[in-house]
């Protein structure tokens, strides 16, 4: 551990289970006092295809691991899709620590359906998720940012995002990724513009999202058995990356959590920062539109 985050405060969306509770957890082994947010303090409820059910993972759960390895973390539950909690969130985070140094955009919601069976109801929830709120988080840490001379946001991305291969692979033909793809792309697109917007106010704005996939307990029902799948320690390493250079040297960027730290020789760390883990090339079967430093 390098401490590289020390004195600053991280919030981390949707971070009481799966990548956002990794992405929490290496925050704060370097130093960061993390914010760790969800719905509720109580396992959530996951409605897809108007069928519910309660996905494991916790708030204070998320904490305790966080304190249990030596590093600071609080909790603020915040429903994003009701705007008046998405739109307090910021001054949240301010009224316990007084500043705001990172926000990682990670909490969503996906459910899949072909675009001829998809209701606007799923369609309307995943543009919420996966731009209102990015739009809504940014737009009030900024100022905040501004007048502390720096900041970092992290949106999470993904590789459904990059164009699909053709000829296309019957997993495009069927899987019903379609909206959730195109928001995500759109968020790759936000976050390159609004990088050349805040690139003078030294507030550095970048992507990143699993190479291929991550298997976490929400995600697990979309994907295929035979679909390759990557360690999450390789994505939050990749974040951290992505939160403490100045914007000048770092910002802009649409990175993959297998592909930059290959290409970069970034080393990747176990979640509480202690060990390093093998470097892992990206496999064969990854999206070649995919530029190993960021598009």
């Amino acid at each position: 551990m390098t401490g590289l985050l020390c004195g600053k405060t991280a919030l981390v969306t949707g971070s009481s289970r799966g990548i956002g509770r990794a992405i929490a957890q290496r925050l704060a082994g370097e130093g960061a006092t993390v914010a760790v947010t969800a719905r509720s303090y109580e396992p959530s409820v996951s409605v897809r295809s108007g069928v519910g059910s309660a996905i494991p993972g916790t708030i204070d759960e998320t904490i305790a691991l966080i304190e249990s390895a030596g590093g600071e973390a609080f909790g603020l539950a915040a429903d994003l899709e009701d705007p008046r909690q998405r739109d307090g969130l910021i001054d949240a985070v301010l009224e316990r620590t007084g500043r705001v140094d990172i926000v990682v955009n990670n909490a969503g919601f996906a459910d899949y359906a072909v675009i001829e069976e998809m209701d606007l109801e799923t369609f309307d929830r995943t543009v919420e998720h996966y731009l209102r709120t990015p739009f809504a988080l940014t737009r009030a840490a900024v100022p905040h940012m501004r007048e502390q001379g720096a900041g970092w946001i992290v949106n999470i991305g993904s590789v459904t995002g990059v164009a699909p291969l053709r000829p296309y692979r019957e997993y495009n033909k069927t899987s019903g990724d379609v909206i959730y793809a195109s928001c995500k792309a759109a968020l790759h697109r936000f976050t390159q513009g609004v990088a050349a917007e805040l690139l003078d106010s030294n507030i550095a704005v970048n992507c990143v999202g699993p190479s291929t996939a991550v298997r976490t307990p929400g995600a697990a029902s979309l994907i295929p058995d035979s679909f390759p799948t990557e360690p999450v320690e390789y994505l939050a390493e990749t974040v951290l990356a992505m939160c403490h250079l100045p914007a000048a040297e770092r910002t802009g960027l649409v990175a993959f959590s297998l592909h930059y730290p290959w290409s970069s020789g970034l080393s990747v760390h176990t979640l509480d920062g202690r060990s390093v883990l093998p470097p892992l090339e990206p496999p064969t079967s990854s999206n070649p539109n995919i530029m190993p430093l960021g598009m």
